[in-house]
């Protein structure tokens, strides 16, 4: 029998876990930047707090989410997605308490979705996201967009576009819904089956369908933009001179309508323009969420956020080819030659490590020769030298494998000296 990871799984090897780590680093910085929390969540909630969050129309509750009754008879799911779980924790924990308001969170969670893998889509899946909760302000609508389009700018990334729409308020969207449901009537039955229940069940999805995408009837359908009362054309309008304020450039595409039902007003996709980035070019998407926090249990609390697939986005680096600066050289790699040096070994590489310095040590019992083929794979930048000889003298030999100089040292200085050899100094 061969095993392997499931299907829509991937392992991230050892040659890659560097690549994400800084990836996370430089995110975590911006964040900070911004005085933006990090919060974490369980991997798995009750099943209600997905299908009042999210939405029971929508494509994640009905076909996507891994749902399983635990032994005490409970419905519980893998998160599908960050929203609903952060609001959930929010209401739990009223935070609409805490004395800083708005509530500015971020989160780096595994997301669990049965859909067909392909590249750059995965069954497990590594999001960033970020979630303001508390203000109805449209600056934050900006600052949220500013910070997700700060993250690939900062990351290298150069061919990205913003799309941003607006979905209005409640009496917008169903004076909009209304006119969804009577101009796609007449094509019912020409549509997918899904676009079918959609068409009485949420209608704004409909436009957002892949199968039914070049029907006639989508090149006709009444834009959202032309139902906006004043209150959410105002509103849209304020968010879009934010973003011009900042500099940020983004076009209007009013058939943007993202896959949640709990989206509101501000919707937006950030997308890859990288040549040979592939079909499915979305990279960020979100949206302005007021009213899901009282669907969950909690007070009025209007909220924004939006997801970021951390997959995809090492996609797009690669995409542009662009190099994430990597350190993958060891500092030092104690080379021991005996029974007793080789214990002495262990003490010195213990040492250092403690006091911060990256160290390694033969553990194959190798002759000298392999263990400095070993330092030479590792990129080690000195090789310490320990024999019967040095440690009669308590004395061990430094030296760097970049220009090949060699220096004895005192066996109780080589913390210190390895100290200044590596900030560049002379070690003694």
């Amino acid at each position: 029998m061969s095993l392997s990871a499931p299907r829509g799984t991937a392992d991230i090897l050892p040659k890659d876990a560097k690549k994400w780590q800084y990836v996370e680093q430089q995110i975590k910085s911006i964040c900070d930047n911004y005085n933006y929390q990090e919060i974490r969540t369980p991997l798995f909630e009750h099943t209600e707090v997905f299908q009042r969050g999210v939405g029971d129309s929508t494509d994640i509750v009905q076909k996507e989410m891994y749902t399983f009754e635990d032994r005490g008879g409970r419905s519980l799911t893998l998160r599908p997605e960050g929203t609903a779980a952060v609001s959930r924790a929010f209401v739990e924990h009223k935070l609409f308490g805490e004395p800083n308001q708005p509530v500015k969170l971020y989160y780096f969670a595994q997301m669990f979705r049965y859909e067909r893998p392909q590249k750059g889509r995965m069954r497990q899946l590594n999001q960033f996201g970020v979630e303001v909760l508390g203000s109805a302000s449209p600056s934050v609508d900006a600052e949220v967009i500013d910070l997700a389009m700060t993250v690939y700018r900062k990351l290298g990334l150069s061919s990205i576009k913003l799309v941003i729409n607006s979905l209005g308020d409640k009496e917008s969207r169903t004076n909009h819904r209304n006119a969804l449901v009577e101009h796609f009537s007449p094509h019912k039955h020409e549509l997918c089956a899904d676009c079918q229940t959609r068409l009485s069940q949420n209608p704004l999805r409909v436009l957002d369908c892949k199968k039914d995408r070049d029907h006639p009837a989508m090149k006709t359908a009444p834009s959202i933009l032309d139902y906006l009362n004043e209150e959410s054309k105002e509103y849209f309008e304020q968010v879009k001179t934010n973003l011009t304020a900042m500099g940020i450039q983004y076009v209007v595409d009013p058939n943007l309508v993202r896959g949640l039902d709990y989206y509101n007003h501000t919707a937006f996709e950030i997308m890859s323009d990288a040549e040979g980035f592939g079909a499915i070019t979305t990279l960020a998407g979100g949206g302005r969420y007021n009213g899901l926090i009282e669907e969950l249990g909690g007070p009025n609390t209007p909220g924004i956020g939006f997801g970021m697939g951390l997959e995809r986005l090492l996609m797009a680096l690669e995409a542009e080819k662009v190099e994430i600066p990597l350190d993958d050289a060891l500092d030092c790699y104690v080379v021991a030659v005996g029974n007793k040096a080789e214990l002495e070994a262990v003490k010195v590489v213990h040492q250092l490590r403690n006091e911060g310095i990256q160290a390694d040590k033969d553990y194959q019992n190798r002759k000298m020769k392999g263990q400095f083929k070993a330092a030479d794979r590792l990129q080690a930048k000195y090789v310490l030298i320990l024999g019967e000889s040095e440690l009669e003298r308590q004395v061990i030999n430094v030296k760097s494998m970049g220009t090949g100089e060699q220096t004895e040292v005192s066996l109780g200085n080589i913390v210190e000296a390895m100290k200044g050899y590596l900030q560049g100094g002379k070690g003694e």
